[in-house]
């Protein structure tokens, strides 16, 4: 029971760290469409930075539709690496970010962060930033 409680108090300080996070990406916020190289349609839905689990670690969220059934992890893989390097990457710099890791994240439906939708579809990878690469780093 003391466990629920203090994983509900985490949850908050993930909801707080999110909700400040998301003011520096707000004018990047809503339907604004990722290509990746799946040619799968990618939506960009908020940035989280620090919340509970991984240290300083960033992660960024993203809707796709078509990993509950279409596209393969294996496939998805490839479409988040390629998220990583190519589209928060370049937005770690504007918020002051030095060697962080980014956490990439897809989920067939929108989802708010921290909480456990059962029947949602969700792939997650972490990375290393170095440089102008992400560098898988494993959970």
């Amino acid at each position: 029971m003391e466990e629920t409680r203090q994983y509900s108090a985490l949850r908050r300080e993930g909801r707080a760290a999110a909700l400040i996070a998301g003011l520096a990406f707000a004018s990047e916020a809503g339907a604004e469409t990722v290509p990746v190289p799946s040619g799968q349609a990618v939506e960009f839905v908020e940035v989280v930075r620090d919340a509970p689990g991984l240290g300083l670690a960033y992660r960024f969220r993203f809707v796709a539709p078509e990993i509950a059934g279409a596209i393969d992890y294996k496939t998805a893989a490839t479409d988040m690496i390629h998220l990583c390097q190519s589209y928060a990457l370049p937005r770690l710099p504007r918020i002051g970010a030095t060697l962080p890791r980014v956490v990439i994240s897809l989920s067939d439906r929108p989802t708010e962060f921290g909480d456990l939708v059962p029947d949602a579809t969700q792939f997650f990878e972490i990375y290393r930033a170095e440089g102008e690469i992400c560098v898988w780093d494993g959970f």
